[in-house]
């Protein structure tokens, strides 16, 4: 199978060169190309003198919208994504691609909890990790994780589901979870990045929410509402049979905890219809566009 290695990168230059250099001498025959995310510094330069292939964006469009550009452009078999910080460790490509060999479809690098940046991100992952575990019914190690393999074929599928921001890695695992295809985790351990992170606690915050919402909206959302629902109706129940005892009267709360339990049930059932035509209708794109591709050919 042939590779591609695409790495997206934001002011890198002081690490960009060493990675490509580094890539080009344990897999000499692979496609590796640097996304240059509009940068400020000589990231698109550092990478081009290292020997590879550089798309520069015209603004700042994004991590995810850096990994789209690099699949659009990527000519391999398997696509190998990892940051352009210096985190990933090259030598763990053999072990993706070996699991990519035996017949799975996306292969994530599983950070080891300790090589987490600093707690805050440790726990939030643990917690996003266990939630869209419990979601999907699939034990998921590491949901966040932008070092891992798959097959450019299917991943051309999903591209157009992928946000321009930090969650792609979030949403393509449950897309690819969601469509059935198999998945994987290989444990690795992260460096230590080079340069300033560009993550700050108020924006982790509220993009963790958002990862949140995306598990639920894009697997099964009436995993998260049943529940809910049922918690209502119960407070509701209760709610009433307590008032009723004490009056022998209707409490107007229980009505309304009772409304609110079934436009919550309903809200979910619309959701999950609207989840499955919209993976019936990727999938349709995808057929069409493999006949459009197979007749120009």
């Amino acid at each position: 199978m042939s590779l591609s290695i695409v790495l997206p990168a934001y002011n890198e230059g002081a690490i960009i060169g060493t990675i490509v250099q580094r890539l080009k001498e344990v897999y000499p025959e692979a496609e590796i190309i640097v996304i240059d995310d509009h940068s400020e510094d000589d990231t698109a330069n550092k990478a081009q003198q290292a020997g590879a292939r550089v798309v520069s964006h015209h603004y700042n469009m994004g991590n995810g919208a850096a990994i789209k550009t690099g699949a659009r452009h990527a000519s391999g078999d398997v696509i190998v994504f990892m940051d352009g910080d210096g985190q990933h460790d090259d030598r763990d490509i053999a072990e993706l691609l070996r699991k990519i060999a035996e017949g799975f479809e996306l292969v994530v690098g599983a950070r080891a909890p300790d090589t987490q940046a600093n707690w805050v991100r440790r726990i939030g992952n643990g917690i996003l990790n266990k939630f869209a575990s419990m979601m999907t019914g699939f034990h998921i190690m590491d949901l966040t994780s932008g070092f891992r393999a798959v097959r450019r074929k299917t991943f051309e599928d999903f591209i157009y589901l992928l946000p321009n921001g930090y969650s792609y890695p979030t949403t393509s695992t449950m897309a690819y979870l969601r469509s059935g295809l198999s998945v994987n985790y290989v444990p690795i351990r992260a460096r230590s990045r080079v340069g300033k992170s560009k993550i700050n606690l108020a924006r982790d915050g509220v993009r963790f929410l958002v990862i949140v919402m995306k598990v639920t909206t894009l697997f099964s959302p009436m995993r998260l509402f049943l529940p809910v629902s049922v918690v209502f109706f119960l407070l509701g129940l209760g709610r009433y049979l307590y008032f009723y005892m004490q009056t022998n009267q209707f409490s107007n709360m229980a009505g309304v905890l009772f409304v609110t339990s079934v436009l919550i049930f309903l809200i979910g059932l619309v959701s999950e219809q609207v989840t499955a035509l919209h993976y019936a209708s990727s999938r349709r794109r995808s057929v069409s566009l493999d006949r459009y591709h197979a007749g120009s050919n």
